[in-house]
């Protein structure tokens, strides 16, 4: 089957697209000459295309990735001299870059990665606040910051809170060695590292996979995931109890046990779908 992808909107430095034919959007950084480096104007456009996606409920998920060579070479560098030398921000409104961590965290989309290329900086920590990433196996992941006289804000705090061990963590950091797609699979900083060539087809394809479920139990595993790391183990498992509270107010997560049931019969079938599901 071949992708049909229709355009929703597009800025200068992004282009919003979906799925013909499946509740799949992309937004795609559209910088290729400056390596999809993040600027004001991308981040805004960013931010106003998750506000579209939001607007329909037949969206389930969202994929990035970027035009070009690579993902995205982080920040750029004039950008982050223009906030850096700006008037103090008050503490309450973080910068353009803590924006969209945090609305990629809280969106309720399940958000995936598709890294090729370069990776690096304020983008890696971008890429870290998604659902799922996946990564070509020969995809460079780094922190040159400390080169250049800094320590990763925005990445260091997410890959801590990612799992990576310190050490790790610190060897990446102070070192400034990029480490490969594969390596960063190995380390568990991406859900899963595939060659190059399927890169787009693996993702799309897992991307339709999820997509074909209904959204309400997708938007109720973020909310667990994405509250309860910051919780300890008592009060995840409280929260547990209290999202599937409210899960049941969305609706019936068991209204179709005996059709369920009769589709696994033989062995797991992912090809089960619920009656309710559009």
């Amino acid at each position: 089957m071949s992708d049909i992808w229709k355009t929703l909107n597009q800025w200068p430095e992004l282009i919003l697209e979906r799925l013909d034919d499946a509740g799949v959007a992309r937004i795609v950084l559209n910088r290729p000459d400056k390596r999809n480096c993040w600027n004001r104007p991308l981040c805004n456009a960013f931010l106003e295309s998750l506000d579209i996606i939001r607007a329909d409920k037949e969206l389930k998920v969202v994929i990035t990735k970027g035009a070009g060579l690579v993902y995205s070479s982080g920040l750029d560098l004039n950008f982050l001299r223009e906030v850096s030398n700006g008037p103090l921000l008050d503490w309450d409104r973080p910068n353009l870059t803590i924006q969209i961590a945090e609305n990629l965290r809280a969106f309720p989309r399940i958000m995936i990665a598709q890294v090729h290329g370069y990776c690096l900086g304020g983008a890696l920590g971008i890429m870290n606040c998604h659902d799922l990433v996946f990564a070509a196996e020969d995809a460079q992941l780094g922190m040159p910051e400390m080169l250049r006289g800094s320590f990763g804000q925005l990445v260091t705090a997410t890959l801590l809170h990612s799992g990576l061990p310190v050490k790790k963590l610190a060897l990446i950091a102070l070192v400034g060695q990029n480490i490969s797609g594969k390596e960063a699979d190995a380390l568990g900083i991406i859900s899963q590292a595939v060659p190059t060539e399927r890169l787009e087809a693996h993702t799309v394809a897992i991307a339709r996979e999820i997509a074909s479920r209904h959204l309400a139990p997708l938007e109720h595993h973020k909310i667990t995931v994405q509250m309860g790391r910051d919780l300890s183990l008592s009060q995840a498992i409280a929260l547990d109890q209290l999202v599937g509270a409210r899960l049941r107010r969305a609706m019936d997560p068991l209204g179709d046990v005996d059709g369920y049931l009769k589709s696994q019969k033989g062995g797991a079938n992912l090809n089960y779908k619920r009656p309710d599901v559009g």
